[in-house]
């Protein structure tokens, strides 16, 4: 098996599959996925992001703690800002790909 392609869910470990499952429910929470979302490609200060979900620091950090330690997102400090990106172009895509299947208008079919 290749990097590249996926394990079958024969090869696939139990540790895998709890770390799948535990990156999907971290993304499930409407706050955390506007933030992925408002992220996109881009590299964001917590301001940044703040201002485009609507929320205070401390719930923004919060979820964003907690984005990071399921390796969904990543941090770069700089001075005294520390900025946050999606951690891979892997995710980037798989994010891309959600929004573009679950977005309400795609729902209603």
């Amino acid at each position: 098996m290749s990097k590249d392609q996926p394990a079958s869910p024969e090869e696939q470990s139990v540790e895998d599959a709890t770390l799948t499952a535990n990156a999907l429910k971290a993304m499930a929470n409407p706050l955390r996925w506007r933030i992925i979302c408002a992220l996109g490609n881009e590299e964001l200060s917590v301001s940044d992001i703040m201002q485009k979900i609507g929320a205070s620091q401390s719930n923004t950090s919060q979820h964003l703690d907690l984005l990071k330690s399921k390796h969904i997102i990543k941090s770069r400090k700089d001075a005294n800002k520390v900025y946050y990106s999606i951690s891979n172009d892997q995710l980037l895509v798989l994010i891309s790909n959600m929004r573009t299947v679950l977005c309400p208008t795609n729902l209603e079919d």
